[in-house]
């Protein structure tokens, strides 16, 4: 057999170069990035309260550092298939590993509170073009019996990202400030162009070449998911601090901007239909939703969406602020559950092969809604209790979403043409983190309206009051009714079938 020369990178080419080992080759290397892309949308919840302190910031105003992030991350997510057909995956790739990069350090470096929200709104952009990519490599190059293990392989090395940083992350806020938080990505970066250089092909989806002169991109629909995102998120934030009357111009804007993105999407799609070669793609492809099964999927990911992101953002800061714990013991605290979730996607992957999605989905929505009901049960008048507690509950959490994140976007995207798996895998994450960013606006609503219940503010009131404390209870129990809602639609993932064995 000849091999193909070293300069030729597409597809075939790197296929025949490495074997059959490529595959995992491929999915490593862009498993490296994405734990770039995660860890830098969760690791700076544990560096909020510093940050706060060191520009000033209300609480309104600190949760969008973790808001904007979100709100960039959501909207980049609709631009993925388009990147993806015209430039190939590693130049996609490494421009999005290059916009972290910069927004790391520049980040880390920034004096002035507007600098680091343009920052990780660099950052945001890139982690949102980077996610889909590996739900579209697991769903293309692997075979259906092998998906759910992929999946659970890569979800296993992600979530080590997560599990790791707010650990480390604590210790480094605690030793160095908040800036340090910024600079821990650049390994990754760094890390991940050596690797798209070796295995990350230059080819498009489906290993055809990248065609730069393809369909342009729908700037329109871009633009109208942006204003409305964004609308929605000021919204959220006006309903927490603001006046009644811009709050509902804003969410009644964000709810006129999706029906005219709706409309806008249908047309682009029926005239792109009607003429394939011209025009442009719709950046959302409403075609998706006719199939059942990620109709169902994508609603479950919305609102599974709100509860984990929400909880992402509100745990740390329950943990500081309503405790008074030190960010190097929240980290601590989390890591066992981070462990813990990495074991517990590698044995979910596993069974994502052989179990209905709906059945695992589901065990995980409850475990997880348990977990947050639970936080009740934590008295600041016992402080032996707290941080036992704390582990324990915790980990109930992660082995829910151990049950979910594997399985919940495979089994959601297994009934689709494989030409719209890039789409798909843009359009259900686009979904999740929609449900995401608005999540944390939520949370952050909840906390300051029962705070003001219970005659608190988190910025002046002293750490385990039972009045702050019991406004994060209260919140808690938000998200737990949340993961109940999720249930509901989670019991209506019905697949046809498991997925059987291809030899």
């Amino acid at each position: 057999m000849t091999l193909p020369p070293d300069n030729d990178h597409s597809l075939p080419a790197l296929q025949a170069r490495h074997g059959p080992r490529y595959r995992w080759l491929l999915l490593f290397s862009v498993m490296v990035g994405t734990m770039a892309a995660i860890m830098s949308s969760t690791v700076i919840n544990v560096a909020i309260p510093d940050m706060s302190h060191h520009f000033t910031l209300g609480q309104e105003r600190a949760q969008w550092v973790t808001s904007g992030f979100m709100a960039a991350m959501t909207v980049s997510m609709l631009t993925t298939p388009w990147l993806l057909a015209r430039y190939g995956y590693r130049r996609t790739y490494e421009g999005c590993m290059g916009l972290l990069l910069v927004g790391g350090v520049v980040g880390g470096l920034a004096n002035h509170f507007p600098l680091v929200m343009a920052a990780r709104v660099a950052e945001g952009l890139a982690a949102g073009v980077v996610q889909p990519i590996p739900a579209i490599i697991i769903l293309r190059a692997f075979q259906p019996h092998e998906q759910g293990r992929a999946s659970g392989i890569f979800g296993m090395g992600v979530v080590l990202a997560p599990a790791l940083g707010p650990s480390l992350g604590g210790l480094l806020v605690d030793a160095f400030g908040w800036r340090s938080i910024f600079f821990m990505v650049v390994p990754f970066c760094l890390a991940s162009f050596w690797l798209a250089r070796r295995f990350v092909p230059t080819t498009a989806p489906g290993g055809s070449a990248a065609n730069p002169q393809g369909a342009g991109l729908d700037w329109f629909g871009l633009l109208l998911a942006a204003v409305g995102t964004l609308c929605l998120l000021n919204g959220l934030v006006e309903l927490q601090g603001g006046t009644a009357l811009t709050a509902t111009l804003l969410l009644g804007s964000a709810a006129f901007i999706v029906v005219v993105f709706i409309v806008v999407q249908r047309r682009t799609l029926r005239a792109r239909q009607r003429q394939p070669g011209q025009g442009v793609d719709p950046l959302l492809n409403l075609m998706l939703f006719k199939d059942p099964l990620f109709a169902m999927g994508s609603i479950v990911a919305f609102i599974y969406g709100i509860a984990l992101f929400g909880s992402t953002y509100l745990l740390p800061v329950y943990m500081q602020s309503g405790l008074g714990l030190s960010a190097s013991h929240v980290g601590t605290i989390l890591l066992p559950s981070g462990f813990v979730l990495a074991g517990a996607i590698a044995v979910v992957g596993r069974l994502a092969d052989r179990q209905p999605t709906r059945r695992l989905v589901s065990i995980g929505l409850v475990l997880l809604s348990a977990s947050f009901a639970l936080m009740v049960t934590i008295d600041p008048s016992r402080p032996a209790q707290i941080i036992p507690l704390l582990v324990v509950w915790a980990i109930l959490g992660r082995v829910g979403l151990g049950f979910i994140l594997p399985s919940l976007n495979i089994g959601a995207m297994r009934s689709l043409d494989r030409g719209l798996i890039p789409q798909g895998a843009s359009a259900i994450n686009f979904v999740r983190m929609l449900g995401g960013a608005a999540g944390v606006s939520l949370c952050g609503i909840v906390l300051e309206w029962r705070l003001a219940v219970h005659g608190a503010q988190l910025a002046t009131s002293a750490a385990g009051t039972p009045e702050r404390v019991a406004a994060f209870e209260e919140t808690f129990l938000m998200l737990a009714a949340i993961c109940g809602l999720a249930l509901i639609a989670a019991l209506k993932l019905r697949e046809q079938k498991p997925p059987e064995k291809v030899a």
